[in-house]
């Protein structure tokens, strides 16, 4: 009986960490670039139940489940056009490079402006790097060549926070960078909110059979009392 609080819990936590990405993706459905997570999730070895006396297998045991891994969706999406001279997207594969206080980092968000410098950044303040690797002149008139923003594939790429991606550089990648124009959300809100639906129910579910094996601990401990006392 108390095998299956902690199955139940299992699946509680499992989809806790999947509402928590969904909550996060819907919070982007309009973050220029934003790329979806996905959590994946698998079973524990299932525990094969057996007659103590007779050793006359009886059957299996399911032993729950938990989410081993957070899937990043880096699809390339649709482009809109803004006519925003500092606004770009890339068209096919390939990141943005950008130079962060914490070292390289990656973006698919060409929400950019440009410093007192007159260099090309990012919302954070940071340096967008060029196609030879250093800064990114912004023109008088605040305009920014496509040409000289360079465009980084990324092997292993993954998420590290505020839109932006780590992994190890592979040079030059094939997209194209667009003026004037920003790619989309990877987020379909409809879907999303399907998802956090569906992992709503599945951990009230949850819920549920925890509630229903505590209300029959606590009977069964009721009656042994009651049976015990009246001995």
């Amino acid at each position: 009986m108390e095998r299956g609080l902690y199955i139940a819990a299992s699946g509680m936590i499992a989809e806790q960490m999947r509402q928590d990405a969904i909550a996060n993706d819907l919070a982007n459905a309009s973050t220029p670039g934003y790329k979806a997570d996905r959590v994946t999730q698998s079973s524990f070895p299932e525990l094969l139940l057996s007659n103590t006396e007779t050793g006359q297998t009886v059957g299996s045991l399911g032993m729950g489940a938990y989410a081993d891994s957070m899937v990043t969706n880096l699809a390339p999406q649709a482009t809109r056009v803004t006519d925003e001279p500092l606004d770009l997207a890339i068209a096919g594969d390939g990141f943005f490079g950008v130079q962060t206080p914490q070292g390289l980092r990656y973006t698919r968000n060409g929400q950019f402006g440009v410093s007192p410098q007159g260099l090309l950044i990012d919302q954070n303040g940071n340096q967008v790097l060029g196609r030879g690797g250093g800064p990114v002149r912004v023109a008088a008139d605040g305009t920014v060549d496509g040409r000289a923003v360079g465009v980084f594939r990324v092997n292993g790429a993954r998420k590290e926070g505020d839109n932006y991606f780590t992994g190890a550089a592979g040079g030059q990648a094939d997209g194209q960078v667009q003026v004037g124009a920003l790619e989309g959300s990877g987020i379909d809100p409809a879907r999303v909110m399907v998802d956090m639906i569906a992992s709503f129910r599945a951990y009230e579910a949850g819920q549920k059979t925890i509630q229903t094996i505590d209300d029959t601990l606590r009977r069964t401990a009721t009656q042994v009392a009651n049976a015990t006392g009246g001995a």
